[in-house]
């Protein structure tokens, strides 16, 4: 006896920052699941591999890619994503709200409003901007999965990544009220929070020999996360699985968060 529980053939799912990283090991894992994937990020070269990539190893299989580039930080842009999404496969059943910046290091004393403004509007307005804009359909065909990649740093302060962590605190209380508005329509709205992972994102943090032990001693597992190791709770979430769960915010960090 099978199980389609984890099926997501037929699907289509938008995940943004998806030429890497987290964003490209969900996509990756949705189209091993049966999904057509949109990988977007702003570079169109790297996109086009990454789609290249996933078809090639899927060889006809159910899933598939193709590649949209977008800048997120731009209302239009967005817009435009989901129409071109439209236009090539039909229709879209799952977002992933995964771009994100931080270019940003220290105390919010010292922070410049131009970056504080940047990481608000990339982290939060772009959120906004996209699941409003495939919220519709998902209202009329009353079905859709919408997951907001935060962070466990929107659990906690910090002492140099404070507007980041703001604006990853503010993800979460968007899910929570998307969950609310949304869920009549039998739409789910759920968060994801990445402990320390080993992306180009977090290079800065995981690159430092002395650091990365320190981070990561008391931690129940010893280590940071690989990007696949997030993949499998986004699959859950836009397939039947996840299928009563809403609202909720998902920590994977290896236990970073109970010590």
């Amino acid at each position: 006896m099978t199980s389609n529980l984890f099926d997501l053939t037929g699907k289509v799912a938008l995940i943004t920052g998806s030429s890497k990283g987290i964003g490209r090991a969900i996509a990756e894992e949705m189209a091993r699941h049966g999904a057509k994937v949109v990988i977007s990020s702003r570079k169109g070269d790297v996109c086009e591999e990454v789609a290249a990539a996933i078809n090639a190893e899927l060889e006809g299989a159910a899933g598939g890619a193709v590649a949209i580039p977008a800048n997120i930080s731009s209302r239009e842009a967005i817009e435009h994503l989901v129409a071109e999404t439209r236009r090539q496969l039909g229709r879209v059943d799952i977002v992933v709200c995964n771009a994100a910046v931080n270019p940003a290091y220290g105390p919010m004393s010292k922070l410049p409003d131009s970056a504080f403004e940047k990481i608000l509007g990339v982290n939060i307005m772009s959120n906004h901007w996209l699941i409003q804009a495939v919220l519709p359909e998902m209202i009329e065909r009353r079905d859709g999965a919408v997951i907001v990649v935060s962070s466990v740093g929107g659990l906690r302060g910090s002492e140099v990544l404070g507007a980041y962590c703001i604006s990853k605190a503010a993800d979460l209380q968007l899910v929570r009220n998307l969950a609310v508005e949304n869920g009549p329509h039998n739409i789910r709205v759920n968060a994801i929070s990445p402990g320390l992972v080993r992306t180009d994102f977090a290079r800065a943090l995981w690159e430092d020999p002395e650091f990365l032990a320190k981070r990561t001693q008391f931690d129940p597992l010893r280590r940071i996360g690989e990007p696949r190791e997030l993949a499998g709770i986004a699959v859950y979430l836009a397939s039947a699985a996840g299928s009563f769960t809403t609202g909720q915010n998902f920590v994977i960090d290896g236990g970073s968060t109970i010590t």
